[in-house]
């Protein structure tokens, strides 16, 4: 598969196709493409895979693209500011990742809901119960809230993330939630109670904008509702 990202902080992706290939998209990702490429949405999967889509933020309808001819095009745009992470997924490189990351893949890539263990992790870790994992064999998209840094854990090897600030990473590597130590630290340090922990062995994705600390930003910039005390009329004469 031949593709190129683009747009800097505001990105999209160009992939290439011919005759038979395709991509499966989440639903409103596609910005253009060539007149070859046909559109086919449903539910891909069944009735429970496309729940298990709308558990973890995504649409419950899919969209799959296919190219009928040789040398065509498609591209898709991120919804965020921030940039779009390209992994190859195969038998041994299986990804998790956070809600709403996925854009696109090659159909023979799966992404499937999957549950985290644990109360703790589900209402502590930022993401909720539901992630997504990345199976099958191909080449896979994520949106990425800001910048990314790619780390790789040793066996063992530990680091402790801040919510939210986990983007994806390596089935292999076990994810934990851990509680911020210190009474000053849970009032004042601003990171909330409960932290990440993710331990190797395996690549790890961070990103440094997420989506929910900056709308927190924006709050305070919006404008504020007014009670007038008054009741509205409605009049449809």
């Amino acid at each position: 598969m031949n593709y190129k990202i683009f747009g800097e902080n505001l990105p999209a992706v160009t992939i290439g196709l011919d005759k038979g290939e395709g991509v499966i998209v989440e639903s409103g990702s596609m910005s253009w493409m060539s007149e070859h490429v046909v559109m086919e949405t449903n539910m891909r999967g069944g009735f429970l895979k496309a729940m298990g889509r709308m558990f973890t933020g995504e649409s419950f309808f899919v969209a799959t693209f296919t190219a009928d001819a040789d040398g065509q095009e498609a591209t898709f745009s991120s919804a965020f500011p921030g940039c779009i992470l390209p992994l190859e997924i195969g038998s041994d490189k299986e990804y998790i990742c956070q809600k709403q990351a996925f854009l696109c893949s090659q159909t023979t890539v799966e992404p499937e809901a999957v549950f985290m263990k644990g109360i703790k992790k589900g209402l502590f870790g930022g993401e909720g119960f539901m992630f997504q994992r990345l199976k099958g064999q191909g080449m896979a998209f994520l949106e990425i809230d800001g910048s990314v840094k790619e780390l790789y854990l040793a066996p063992g090897q530990k680091v402790v993330v801040s919510t939210g600030n986990v983007a994806a990473f390596d089935a292999r590597v076990q994810y934990d939630v851990q509680m911020v130590k210190g009474f000053k630290n849970v009032l004042f340090g601003g990171e909330g109670l409960f932290l990440t922990t993710l331990t190797g062995p395996g690549k790890v994705y961070l990103q440094t904008m997420p989506m929910d600390k900056f709308a927190s930003k924006l709050i305070p910039f919006l404008p504020k509702p007014t009670n007038s005390g008054g009741s509205i009329n409605l009049d449809f004469d």
